[in-house]
Parts: structure tokens; sequence; C-alpha cells
């Protein structure tokens, strides 16, 4: 009789994603309440929005921080988060003051367009 071999397959760890929001939250432009609302109302799980369950949790972080933990059998990508936040932003009329950049594997933050440059440099072209 053959010996059996045990699946020793690595359990996988909740994939977590975070967007910064406390630069523009700080302000008071932004509110991450409304957005942590949004994201819940519009993340499609398996197809269809409103099917969250167990599979993916949603929290606001006092520092205005959004962290989103979905569970490795949900395909989720980080992607998908980026074009949700330029959706809201979009909605809430704010995408032409502020971006969303990657600044890690697994994070997102909204900064503001540094327009203090751009007018400079379009002074300097007028000289």
């Amino acid at each position: 009789m053959p010996a059996t071999k045990k699946d020793t397959k690595a359990k996988k760890t909740p994939v977590k994603f975070t967007v910064d929001c406390s630069s523009p939250a700080n302000d008071g432009i932004f509110d991450t309440a409304q957005f942590e609302k949004f994201l819940h109302d519009r993340i499609k799980v398996a197809g269809r929005t409103g099917n969250l369950g167990e599979s993916i949790t949603i929290t606001r972080a006092g520092n205005g921080s959004v962290t989103l933990t979905a569970v490795p059998s949900v395909a989720f990508s980080k992607r998908y988060i980026k074009y949700l936040t330029k959706k809201f932003l979009k909605k809430q009329q704010l995408r032409d003051w502020v971006r969303v950049i990657s600044t890690s594997k697994g994070a997102y933050e909204l900064r503001y367009f540094n327009i203090a440059e751009t007018d400079n440099a379009e002074d300097a072209d007028e000289e």
C-alpha cells in the first residue's frame, strides 16, 4: 500500500487594502463615512453589488483612512479600489483637486494636485 501524501498547502492570508484619506478629510472636504457607505454599496462580489457578506469587510479608522479586507477565495484587486475611489471623487466633484496615488503594495493615498508648480512653470514659459 503506497504512503498517502498530506496536502501541505499554506494558508492564504486575507488581502488588505488601505485608502488614506486623511489630507482631504482633515480639511473638511472629504467625508470618510460617505466614502465607506459608497464602497459598501458599490463593491461587487460574484458580479452582484450588495453581496459582501463575510467575504469583504470595510472598516474606517479615526485617522481618516478606510481599510478593506478580503478573504483569499474572492477575486479582489487593488485597481478596483482605485476605480471606485476615483468614481466617488467624481461624484463629489473633487476629481479636479484630489488624485489617488499608490504609496505601497496594498495602500492608496488621496493627495491634492500640486497646482502651484504648474502655475510657476506656465509663468516661466510665457516670459
